[in-house]
C-alpha cells in the first residue's frame, strides 16, 4: 500500500462487483421456479429475523453501557459483579445460552414468581420463545458491548471531563454533554459491526423452532430436498442484509467522523 493511501476514497470496485452479481443472482432466482418459490418462503423470516436483531441488540445496548459504568465505578462491589458478568457471559457460547435461558433461566423465574404469589398466576409457555431467543442474545451481546463502552469512556481525555466539572456540570451532566458523545464517534465502528454480527447470530434462534430465515429455509429444504438451491437463497439473503447494514453503518460513521473534525 502506498505511504499515503486513504482507503475510505477508494472507488468501491468491490461493490460494483457485488451489486452487478447480486442483481444477476437475483434475476436468475425469479427466472427459476425453484428458487423463485425458495425466495418467496424464505423472504417471509425477514422480519422476524430483523425483529430478533434490533430488539436484543438496543436491550445488549443498554445493559451493555450499564455494565461499563459499574465497571467504572468507584465502588469495589459494583466493579466485581460487572466484572463477574461480563466473564461469564463472554466464556458461554451463545447457542448454550439461548438454549439455558429458553429451557431453564425462563420456566425457573415462571416458577418463582408462582412461588411469591402463592398461585399458578402464569405459565412457561405464556413465555414466548421469540422472546426467549431474544433475552438470550440480549444478555450474550450485552457483555461484549459492555467492554465496548468501557474502553469507549476510558479514552476520553480527563482534562475535558475535569474541566466540564469546574464549570459546574455535576456528573450526569459531565457523562450527556462531554464525555459519551465523545466516547459514542471511538466506538461507533466496533458498534456497527457487532449490530452486523447480531444479525448473522440472531440465525441461531432456528434451534428454538423461530420462523426466521435460517428456520424457513431448514424446513424449505427438508420438504423439497433442495438444499442447494434453498441454502444459496438463504446465503443471498443473509448477505442483502449484512452489506446493507455495513454499507449504511458506515456511511453513517464517516459523517460522524466529519462532525468532530468540524468541531461540531
Amino acid at each position: 500500500m502506498a505511504p499515503n493511501a486513504d482507503p475510505d476514497k477508494d472507488f468501491p470496485w468491490w461493490l460494483v462487483i457485488l451489486v452487478v452479481s447480486g442483481l444477476w443472482l437475483l434475476y436468475e432466482m425469479l427466472a427459476d421456479e425453484v428458487y423463485a418459490s425458495a425466495l418467496r418462503v424464505l423472504s417471509k423470516g425477514l422480519v422476524i429475523t430483523l425483529t430478533v436483531a434490533v430488539v436484543a441488540y438496543l436491550g445488549a445496548c443498554a445493559i451493555g453501557l450499564g455494565l461499563a459504568m459499574m465497571g467504572l465505578s468507584r465502588y469495589l462491589v459494583l466493579r466485581q459483579v460487572a466484572r463477574f458478568y461480563i466473564e461469564v457471559m463472554r466464556g458461554v457460547p451463545i447457542i448454550v445460552l439461548l438454549l439455558y435461558v429458553a429451557f431453564v433461566l425462563v420456566p425457573g423465574v415462571v416458577a418463582g414468581v408462582n412461588a411469591l404469589a402463592g398461585d399458578e398466576i402464569m405459565r412457561t409457555r405464556d413465555v414466548p420463545l421469540l422472546w426467549r431467543a431474544v433475552l438470550a442474545l440480549m444478555l450474550a451481546y450485552s457483555a461484549f458491548l459492555a467492554e465496548i463502552f468501557r474502553a469507549g469512556l476510558q479514552a476520553v481525555d480527563k482534562g475535558q471531563i475535569e474541566a466540564a466539572q469546574s464549570l459546574g456540570l455535576n456528573g450526569w451532566q459531565r457523562f450527556r454533554h462531554v464525555r459519551f458523545p465523545q466516547a459514542f464517534r471511538l466506538i461507533l465502528p466496533p458498534l456497527g459491526n457487532d449490530f452486523v454480527a447480531m444479525v448473522k447470530d440472531s440465525s441461531l434462534v432456528a434451534v428454538l423452532g423461530i420462523s426466521d430465515v435460517a428456520q424457513l429455509a431448514k424446513v424449505t429444504a427438508a420438504g423439497n430436498f433442495r438444499y442447494f438451491e434453498t441454502y444459496n437463497v438463504a446465503a443471498f439473503l443473509y448477505l442483502v442484509m449484512t452489506i446493507g447494514l455495513s454499507l449504511v453503518l458506515r456511511r453513517f460513521e464517516a459523517r460522524m467522523r466529519s462532525r468532530g473534525r468540524d468541531g461540531s
